[in-house]
């Protein structure tokens, strides 16, 4: 895998995670496996939107469905997934201080 393909690879993979209902799905995922109806409940949201959304992180093999019975339980692929929600996270804290004390020094002139 040369530098070029990783990059495309990384694109790739954000571009799937570029949608807020989509970050939703994975930060509901990431505190263990759940099915379509348990998701759309959790979300408030129609159950065309979530198995749309569920079908592009799918196909970007970044959940997994499994069938039980009549029901598919989506979980993460990668537990690691995880962790990047929580850089994210830390990440929009860090822009979040930075922008108060911005504010706070223009109060103060």
């Amino acid at each position: 895998m040369t530098n070029n393909d990783m990059q495309r690879f990384k694109a790739d993979f954000f571009k799937a995670l570029s949608h807020p209902l989509r970050i939703r799905i994975l930060e509901l995922l990431a505190e263990g496996t759940k099915s379509v109806n348990e998701i759309q409940c959790c979300l408030n949201s129609e159950g065309s939107a979530v198995s749309q959304q569920l079908s592009i992180l799918r196909g970007k093999n970044i959940v997994v469905g499994t069938k039980d019975g009549k029901r598919v339980l989506y979980s993460l692929r990668d537990p690691l997934i995880t962790e990047l929600l929580v850089v994210t996270k830390e990440i929009f804290n860090n822009h979040l201080i930075d922008t108060i004390s911005m504010l706070e020094e223009l109060e103060e002139q």
